[in-house]
């Protein structure tokens, strides 16, 4: 019984040790520059984690266009991790202003109520997003897997009504599907390529090894989005 009993007394300890460790190699990790927007950037802040110890936490830096663009950072004075994988940034009390978890690698999300989804973004890579939505903007053609044409489409960096979506618009004399379909909006979403339509429909097309864009699930007969 006592042999038991010192058994799980020992697992404990160790999950115990385990969790300390990972909540003190996440800070670690965090420490550096950020950048925190709204989840497709169009609008952005930069913060600098770190290791310094604050009142409530650890310290951190906001750039200075951080309270305009993002008026809740005003709030923000400090950052912690809480339990195993949430980083929080907190208010002078300690209480949370927003909270993230991690959804890919470098990649954390938060929710702010009657907000929406922040995300909240390694700096480096964040910058690296950018230029490749760059290199979205302009006139793409959509063919079909043998290469045959079946619409033109124009991907702007006009913002839309939407918050965090770009303007889209289909050319003339589109065939089916693309013309019921009739996208108005684009986004890139995670290295995906949204096209969203007024109702609220969405196709997703992802990036393929021959830097074209097909549209997913893949099918039989693929549709496939090429620059022009």
């Amino acid at each position: 019984m006592i042999a038991r009993l010192g058994v799980a007394l020992g697992l404990l300890l160790a999950a115990g040790s385990a969790q300390a460790q990972d909540a003190s190699t996440l800070k670690k990790d965090m420490i550096g520059q950020w950048e925190l927007s709204t989840t497709e950037r169009s609008k952005t802040c930069v913060v600098t984690l770190k290791p310094d110890p604050a009142p409530q936490g650890m310290k951190l830096e906001l750039e200075p266009s951080c309270a305009t663009a993002l008026p809740f950072t005003k709030d923000i004075a400090a950052w912690t991790v809480k339990g195993l994988d949430i980083v929080r940034l907190e208010n002078a009390a300690g209480d949370a202003v927003i909270d993230f978890t991690e959804v890919e690698s470098g990649i954390f999300e938060g929710l702010r109520a009657n907000e929406g989804v922040y995300i909240l973004q390694n700096l480096v890579a964040a910058r690296s997003l950018a230029k490749s939505m760059d290199q979205m903007i302009g006139d793409w053609s959509m063919v079909r897997g043998n290469g045959r044409p079946i619409c033109g489409l124009t991907l702007t960096n006009n913002e839309a009504s939407t918050p965090d979506n770009f303007e889209a618009y289909l050319k003339p004399r589109c065939e089916q599907p693309v013309a019921a379909f009739a996208p108005t909006m684009w986004r890139l979403e995670r290295g995906a390529l949204l096209l969203i339509a007024p109702s609220g429909e969405t196709w997703r097309f992802e990036a393929d090894d021959n830097a074209q864009w097909r549209k997913s699930p893949d099918s039989a007969d693929p549709l496939i989005m090429l620059r022009q």
